[in-house]
């Protein structure tokens, strides 16, 4: 019979354990995303950078024709990074760049989370890559788009059954805190969520007007 601990699993991840890679949130992209609208897909965006920002994250960003086609990044995602350069590539499929590649290997980090536009073609591909090569890799859905719903869940479902684990980009955030008495990040995390949280952050927002400090978070 097992013997239960209070350690958390393996497969949760934490700030200091896996580099985000953030792919072609860029405008041309976001202009035929039909599988999620544009205001919910800027916003889950926003807190997954800021998130990662806030809790060191090793981050990459990176943008496909960004001068000549595509436009640049969504600002959410770069004012979260004001200081990091954009990786620009020509290939849909990011693990086919070698800036890329050359970033992931300089971090050194075996476990990947994905996020981007548009899943069926520019997360798919890195992520089918990522696990040929021995990569762990995580896929934040809500942080994706397609071209239709059908696209974005075909795309998913190729990618969870290789072997990618999907999460939400809440998921994400709380993952990284994990536990209230983590005091050094608890107001980094309550207000990326009042901020990018929707009805979870209102939540927060209704507890601390009405009952100050007295109030507290729930997992």
């Amino acid at each position: 019979m097992p013997n239960a601990t209070p350690t958390p699993g393996k497969g949760l991840i934490s700030p200091n354990d896996h580099t985000l890679i953030m792919i072609d949130f860029q405008s041309q992209m976001a202009f035929a995303t039909h599988s999620i609208d544009a205001v919910t897909l800027r916003n889950n965006a926003a807190l997954v950078a800021h998130a990662a920002a806030g809790f060191g994250v090793s981050t990459i960003l990176t943008t496909v024709a960004e001068k000549s086609f595509s436009g640049p990044m969504f600002s959410e995602i770069t004012d979260a990074f004001p200081n990091q350069a954009m990786l620009d590539r020509t290939s849909m499929n990011t693990w086919e760049d070698a800036a890329v590649v050359k970033s992931v290997n300089e971090i050194g980090k075996s476990r990947l989370v994905f996020a981007g536009l548009w899943t069926g073609v520019c997360i798919v591909g890195p992520t089918l890559s990522a696990l040929d090569q021995g990569f762990e890799v995580y896929v934040i859905a809500d942080a994706c788009g397609d071209v239709s719903a059908e696209a974005h869940n075909r795309a998913m479902d190729r990618m969870v059954q290789a072997g990618a684990r999907p999460m939400t980009s809440l998921q994400y955030l709380l993952e990284l805190q994990r536990d209230w008495a983590r005091g050094e990040t608890y107001e980094l995390t309550t207000g990326i969520a009042k901020k990018f949280g929707g009805a979870y952050g209102l939540g927060i927002i209704y507890a601390k007007t009405m009952l100050g400090e007295h109030a507290s978070e729930a997992g």
